[in-house]
């Protein structure tokens, strides 16, 4: 028996059901005040009060147990990350001064900057070159207390560099210890040689891209931005739905801009998720909570381009589930901390401290469909936890332009 006693814990979990919690329920929260919890070989055997946990292992043969003393600290599950862009190989750096200068996007295409930037630093680097850049930023994300994170590829465009983009996250994955779940964004903008013919590039994403992700074997679902300017609500379901006969999970980018339709595509077609959804109509977000669709609201975006914020309460008042994510990437929101996202949600989008831990920790683990494994300490699931230097989740909104985060366990081991 290889087994870990965590004591002198207060232990704040969501616990996990038969769905993503959705209105009152992304509220509800377990709390052990003198918590503790046991792990063996990196799965959790027993959590709640220590008395009661102890009990659990006075049944065992407890001889190799090692104990550890959480000195009172908050422990939470580890944080999930449902929806990244960080594997990229260049910083967009000039481009936020530009914008924060009055700058039109255009205007910063026009300089060279945009989306095509970044597809041009990742066709010029290296595979390796590639890998090192996005493990520096997946390291520190991991710092700050994210053990499992989804990563989206969408910066190649090209059949060969949307592959090459998908082995770096399947290295990743390998070579770090956090949980990383590969998606295919191949629909992420219409490239330059495609912009008389948008309809040509979903041809090549879907007869050509599609078949050899799904040959590589590595990406385990299929993302497209619907939006205006970029894929239809038609080109989008095209996608998806040749996506899903390969056996692929879908998401899909929805309504950032405009209420396009994009929410209730991703109703109609049931997607694990919906991500922006900052102009998405009432109906159709009562469509997506009737489909059990995950709305993946991203604050640090909104901060970053000052724009306004997706409304949460709204969605939870519509029992959508809300998931909480970063959206790290190289243009328009460069952040990969989890603790600011939390203080975002609270301080700016009106969502309860317990909300958003079930938002950033198993809807978001729903939303990568590792809701089994990962996201809530309970029994049978993976022992990834964090502790606070605080006594309750509150301190990641309270203790602000910091990051409360003194430890992460992975498996039940210390990785950060």
């Amino acid at each position: 028996m290889n087994g870990t006693l965590f004591y002198n814990a207060r232990i704040y979990t969501p616990l996990m059901g038969r769905k993503p919690a959705a209105g009152a329920e992304q509220g509800k929260i377990a709390k052990y005040e003198n918590g503790a919890l046991y792990a063996e070989d990196g799965i959790i055997k027993a959590v709640g009060r220590e008395e009661d946990v102890r009990a659990f292992l006075a049944g065992l043969d407890a001889a190799d147990v090692e104990e550890h003393d959480c000195g009172g600290a908050c422990m939470i599950p580890g944080f999930v990350d449902p929806h990244t862009h960080i594997c990229f190989a260049a910083r967009r750096e000039q481009e936020f001064v530009m914008r924060l200068e009055g700058k039109s996007y255009l205007e910063i295409l026009g300089a060279g900057g945009g989306i095509l930037s970044s597809v041009n630093a990742v066709k010029a680097a290296t595979e390796d070159e590639l890998l090192d850049a996005t493990r520096e930023n997946v390291l520190s994300a991991l710092n700050f207390g994210t053990t499992t994170m989804e990563v989206k590829s969408g910066y190649g465009l090209n059949t060969e560099e949307e592959l090459k983009m998908l082995r770096v996250i399947g290295r990743l994955a390998d070579e770090t210890p956090l949980d990383i779940v590969p998606t295919f964004m191949g629909a992420h903008a219409v490239p330059p040689e495609y912009k008389s013919d948008p309809d040509g590039y979903v041809e090549l994403v879907v007869n050509e891209m599609l078949p050899a992700v799904k040959e590589q074997g590595i990406a385990r679902a299929c993302d497209v931005f619907c939006e205006t300017g970029v894929f239809t609500v038609e080109q989008s379901r095209r996608i998806l739905n040749a996506a899903r006969e390969l056996g692929l999970a879908l998401r899909i980018h929805a309504d950032e801009v405009d209420d396009t339709g994009g929410a209730a595509l991703a109703a109609e077609l049931g997607t694990l998720s919906a991500e922006h959804l900052l102009a998405a109509s009432p109906d159709n977000l009562a469509n997506m909570a009737s489909a059990g669709v995950i709305a993946n609201v991203l604050p640090a975006t909104a901060y970053s381009l000052r724009k306004p914020y997706a409304d949460a309460r709204r969605m939870i008042g519509l029992s959508v589930p809300v998931a909480l994510a970063s959206d790290c990437n190289p243009g328009s929101c460069f952040c990969e901390s989890m603790p600011f996202v939390f203080g975002l949600a609270v301080m700016n989008m009106g969502m309860s401290v317990n909300e958003a831990l079930t938002g950033c920790t198993l809807n978001a683990a729903w939303s990568v469909g590792l809701a089994e494994r990962v996201g809530s300490l309970e029994p049978g699931k993976q022992a990834d936890f964090l502790l606070l230097d605080g006594e309750s989740p509150a301190v990641l909104a309270y203790h602000a332009g910091v990051s409360p985060v003194m430890e992460v366990y992975k498996k039940g081991v210390y990785v950060a």
